[in-house]
């Protein structure tokens, strides 16, 4: 029998939610993983968009891990580059380049229910896995519509998160397709250059000026000499955003003084009576992600930009035709559609227990216990699962609570011992969805007017969830028994001549041998 390798916990990506999941590993003590990178870095959705203008509109004290502060911010909204960095930092401090496997994408993933553990089919080999940790993240695989006659296009075409530095935009005709948070970004930061910048606006965000700034170096010395300072200021960024939350779950009707500022910023910014209407949403602030921007009202008004209040619907040739039969000639169209977050296309890969794929599962709409774990998909957890999302804060937040509940995950099977695995059971997948969606009814998300990324194909919102961190911290510390039903493994034939099953070696045992 070929020789395989075998692991303890396999991890896809090496984002945010992959890293912070292999530091967690090793701080438990647990070294014989791997995390699988189908690309040639870490770094994940921050690695895929480098789009120019790229940045987060999430404090940078809040949009880091506790575990790893980093003093060194160089903005309070800090740019792609900046992040991505700290990301290589975070796998170089924690000793993380052994584990990684840079261009091995996942192609399968498939249960063993006989020997209680994953197989996994990879561009780089084959291996297996008692526990897979899924954070490829929501926001990986990017989404451009089919557009009708898109094929007859003479120009360059691409999505914001596959950017094509080689092609220069300047004195190009650009059409931008899309307003959302890469859009708003994009806008300012090409519009200078390019001969004519045309935006295809299907629905027009709402956009909040951006309080961003350099922290200067003397705020910088501090929280190097002075460590409770940063950790001053990222609860105190933490506590503003919890006590908002309320106003998006439970009472929207508390968003309108915040929706009167959105439109004193674009009276401020736009002049024009025709553009001003076209740029006010008639939506209630907060059913889309409010936007940050201080440059993308400015960068709409000036003469080489048209803003057609209608989707793209066809194209001909050189010229994109929009629904309300607007026609503008293009030498370049940049997508900046969004990602598939509903229907990831990772759960094409995930073969259960009863030889379904999740996206199978998942046809009715995403589902998982406490946004970890799936019935029917054993030893099988992701990060940033299904209503994990967040409308005003950090996701960081929401993955070191889910990786609290990994780390209780693997240990629960420590004590259970022998050839062990944890299944959710589905009436307890059941149980807690309906609580999420029952919360979800009242929130802005649901009830302000507008259809966005959050709402999967059938109206419901699996994406994000309705309540505090705090909340779903406590929800996620513990690993409840009493919602998983204990598989073990079938006993192996006994009898006299029996051959005893074949096994695969660790990459610890492997690791050992090599040292001897």
């Amino acid at each position: 029998m070929t020789e395989h390798e075998h692991v303890r916990v396999a991890v896809i990506g090496s984002g945010f939610g992959g890293l912070g999941a292999a530091v967690r590993l090793r701080r438990e003590g647990i070294t014989d993983f791997v995390v699988l990178e189908r690309a040639g870095a870490v770094g994940g959705t921050w690695r895929d968009n480098s789009y120019p203008g790229c940045a987060c509109d999430v404090p940078s004290h809040l949009y880091s891990f506790s575990f790893a502060p980093n003093p060194e911010w160089p903005r309070t909204f800090s740019g792609q580059e900046h992040i991505r960095a700290y990301l290589e930092h975070v796998a170089d401090v924690f000793r993380l380049r052994p584990h990684l496997r840079f261009d091995s994408e996942v192609k399968m993933m498939t249960w063993d229910a006989q020997k209680l553990r994953w197989g996994i089919e990879t561009s780089s080999g084959y291996l297996t896995a008692d526990v897979v940790v899924s954070a490829t993240g929501p926001l990986s695989d990017p989404k451009i519509p089919h557009i009708p006659g898109i094929d007859t296009f003479t120009g360059k075409v691409f999505h914001s998160a596959r950017w094509d530095h080689d092609y220069d935009l300047r004195g190009k005709r650009v059409a931008m397709i899309g307003t959302g948070a890469s859009a708003i970004q994009i806008v300012p930061a090409i519009q200078p250059d390019v001969a004519r910048l045309t935006l295809f606006q299907r629905t027009p965000p709402w956009v909040m000026p951006r309080v961003d700034r350099a922290i200067s170096g003397a705020e910088r010395w501090l929280h190097r000499k002075l460590p409770f300072t940063t950790q001053a200021r990222r609860g105190l960024l933490w506590g503003i955003r919890e006590l908002q939350v309320q106003a998006f779950t439970k009472r929207p009707n508390e968003l309108g003084m915040v929706e009167r500022l959105a439109k004193r910023n674009i009276a401020r910014a736009v002049k024009d009576p025709a553009l001003r209407e076209k740029l006010t949403p008639d939506y209630r602030i907060g059913c889309k992600r409010i936007l940050l921007s201080n440059a993308y009202y400015p960068a709409l008004t000036r003469p080489n930009v048209d803003v057609v209040a209608s989707g793209l619907a066809e194209i001909d040739g050189s010229a994109l035709v929009a629904a309300d039969g607007t026609r503008a000639e293009a030498d370049a169209i940049v997508f900046g559609t969004g990602f598939h977050v509903t229907d990831m296309p990772i759960a094409e890969c995930v073969v259960g227990a009863d030889g379904r794929t999740l996206a199978q599962a998942w046809e009715s709409g995403m589902k998982s216990l406490r946004g970890a774990t799936a019935a029917g998909f054993p030893n099988w957890m992701t990060i940033i699962g299904p209503n994990t999302g967040l409308g005003n804060s950090s996701m960081i937040l929401m993955i070191e609570s889910q990786l609290n509940y990994m780390a209780d995950f693997v240990r629960q099977l420590d004590v259970l011992g022998g050839r062990a695995a944890l299944d959710a059971r589905p009436a307890a997948v059941d149980a807690w969805n309906d609580r999420v969606q029952e919360r979800m009814k009242r929130t802005v998300w649901n009830t302000g007017g507008c259809t966005s990324w959050y709402l999967d194909a059938n109206g419901v919102n699996t994406t994000v969830w309705p309540g505090t961190t705090a909340e779903f911290r406590s929800a996620t510390r513990r690993v409840d028994l009493a919602e998983y039903e204990v598989l073990r493994a079938p006993e192996p034939a006994a009898g006299p001549g029996a051959a005893p099953e074949p096994r695969t070696r660790s990459t610890r045992e492997k690791k050992v041998e090599a040292d001897a």
